[in-house]
């Protein structure tokens, strides 16, 4: 995947600043008397223009090289290790002060090279703990740092602030705009290029009712990114995942955020579960919130069309759950007082069955 342009830019003005500061050196730097080998004195570049810029383009190229290698490193994870080296730095010169390296002189008797010696101790230490440090910082999690660091909490870190990443599946819904207007749902929406690109592809398809269904779904985006009321914002997904179908690569993209998916796929959910990524069902909490009929329970129910049975009637809730009348087919077409006698749980969902009241 090529670098976003913000990032092509950022390096183009690093390499220009290391040109002119090369530069600048060789002209500040000047030039310096030097006598030859016969006596004579000859002014001599301290600096030449050649090495100056050489040696610039070597440190940005390097510096880029480094650069590119850990573009999928996210600031996170970056202010995560530098605080575990941080600590491991500490540590390490602690170590320096209890004179092992003095020790270790006069035990082995290296009294010739005790500057040396001391060298060594002090980037074994300090470096060495430095090192495993933050790979243990990088390995470790929020709740590890609250140990350490006690009663330090941030607000961006609680559930309600975590970044949420939707899948295609929750943008063709069409439902994440009036769940978040009405405030059940909250936090930045993330929306991966991979999703993007796959609604593309839809609109470019031949089939009328999947071109309508992602036209629709692009411009309830465009309108909830323009109209400014909630944060959304596209996610340039890593390189690295590139190659991974789109159900590893948003779960991937979820672990560097450390957000939440939001998903109407119970197969996603399982595969990002495992992985210890917190998700957000659509089909979950229309469940939720689907009201429960118990047996013994009356109801007003309009009766709309004939059962499976003769003597059926059929009338459905609010929430779309269907109950089954008996001996009311010729009640149809009008709403009648039911008690509920029994319920049926069935692939397909649970069937309610009712009659009418005397």
């Amino acid at each position: 995947m090529r670098s976003p342009s913000s990032v092509n830019v950022a390096r183009l003005g690093f390499l220009l600043v290391c040109l002119i500061t090369a530069i600048a050196l060789h002209f500040g730097l000047g030039q310096t008397e030097a006598v030859g080998e016969d006596g004579s004195e000859s002014l001599v570049e301290v600096l030449p223009l050649w090495r100056a810029i050489m040696g610039a383009l070597v440190l940005s190229g390097t510096l880029i090289w480094l650069e590119t290698l850990i573009r999928d490193v996210s600031l996170r994870e970056f202010s995560t290790g530098t605080f575990g080296l941080a600590v491991g730095v500490f540590c390490g010169w602690l170590l320096t002060q209890m004179k092992i390296d003095e020790l270790a002189i006069s035990v082995m008797g290296w009294e010739d090279y005790e500057e040396l010696v001391r060298l060594a101790f002090r980037v074994a230490f300090i470096g060495g703990m430095g090192f495993i440090a933050s790979v243990l910082a990088l390995r470790s999690g929020k709740e590890d740092f609250a140990f350490v660091v006690p009663y330090v909490r941030f607000r961006q870190d609680g559930a309600s602030g975590a970044p949420i990443v939707m899948d295609k599946d929750v943008v063709l819904d069409g439902r994440v705009e009036s769940l978040m207007r009405s405030g059940f749902l909250a936090g930045r929406l993330i929306v991966p290029r991979l999703v993007l690109d796959e609604l593309q592809l839809m609109v470019d398809s031949q089939e009328p009712a999947e071109k309508q269904r992602a036209q629709r779904a692009l411009d309830a985006l465009a309108r909830m990114k323009t109209r400014g009321e909630f944060r959304l914002t596209v996610h340039e997904h890593p390189s690295n995942t590139s190659g991974d179908d789109p159900k590893s690569q948003l779960v991937r993209i979820a672990q560097i955020l450390a957000g939440r998916i939001l998903t109407t796929s119970d197969e996603l959910g399982k595969v990002a579960e495992v992985q210890g990524v917190d998700v957000l069902n659509l089909h979950e909490l229309t469940e939720a919130l689907r009201p429960k009929v118990i047996v013994g329970e009356k109801l007003r129910l309009a009766l709309v069309r004939p059962g499976k049975d003769e003597h059926q009637a059929v009338g459905y809730l609010g929430d779309g759950t269907m109950i089954v009348v008996n001996q009311a087919v010729t009640k149809i077409g009008t709403t009648q007082d039911v008690i509920v006698i029994s319920k049926l749980e069935t692939s397909g969902g649970e069937m309610v069955f009712a009659e009418l009241v005397n």
